[in-house]
């Protein structure tokens, strides 16, 4: 077991925060965002790329995203991409360009996107609660090994748990923000 490292566990949580909000940004909203479109992958030339490795993605409007396809042989593969990644987009060919259309929210789509952003939540909270067990078990060894007296364990303790605790308000917040954009259309 490694050594208390305090900028590890920093890092660490910082990584769950990130994560979650990278989730929660692919969670649509009712309102064109281009980042809607990150997690398609295309196939072409023998292998998967990211959409936006092939084409420019932008939203002209606020209920409209405009993928310009570069080259025209890979217009077909990525309206298909598209199509299958289950965003519930359908695109209009237009040439090299794609347009997408968001259509609206139901009210009961509209619970699922916030019952998934409250999942994502949760699941990030675990993995902070997981950095923080892993941080406070190896103050216990390092105060075994005689790296720490118990009272500097315990500060540090204190130190960790402050941290996880500002670590999990930033999640609520992120998650509340999301839920409200979601359900308050």
């Amino acid at each position: 077991m490694a050594a208390y490292d305090k900028a590890d566990l920093e890092r660490r949580m910082a990584g769950a925060v990130e994560s979650l909000k990278g989730d929660l940004s692919g969670l649509r909203t009712g309102r064109a965002s281009i980042s809607l479109l990150d997690p398609v992958t295309v196939e072409v030339y023998g292998a998967h790329m990211p959409l936006n490795q092939l084409a420019t993605v932008s939203a002209p409007e606020p209920r409209m995203l405009s993928v310009q396809v570069w080259d025209k042989n890979n217009v077909g593969p990525a309206d298909k991409a598209i199509r299958s990644a289950g965003l519930g987009l359908n695109p209009i060919m237009d040439g090299q360009n794609l347009r997408l259309p968001i259509p609206d929210l139901t009210e009961d789509r509209r619970k699922e996107l916030a019952k998934l952003a409250s999942q994502y939540a949760e699941k990030a909270r675990i993995a902070v609660r997981n950095v923080r067990r892993d941080g406070m078990d190896s103050l216990k060894v390092d105060e075994k090994k005689g790296v720490y007296s118990e009272d500097e364990r315990k500060r540090h303790e204190g130190e960790v748990q402050k941290l996880t605790d500002a670590t999990i308000a930033d999640i609520d917040a992120a998650s509340a923000a999301k839920e409200k954009e979601i359900l308050n259309k």
